[in-house]
């Protein structure tokens, strides 16, 4: 499991994201942070997010 990096609460390991959803929403707003979750999932699903990894 990740932890979140503002609470330090536990987050599931294949969340593309690195922080909780009520931290996420607390931070971003509910709009904006799901605008990001969906962005990070269409970037993991292109494989984006597995350039740095070697």
């Amino acid at each position: 499991m990740k932890k979140c990096i503002y609470c330090k609460c536990e987050v599931a390991d294949k969340s593309v994201i690195d922080f909780c959803e009520r931290c996420g929403k607390g931070v971003f707003g509910d709009r904006m942070f799901e605008a990001i979750v969906s962005n990070m999932e269409e970037a993991q699903d292109r494989g984006d997010l597995e350039q740095s990894r070697i």
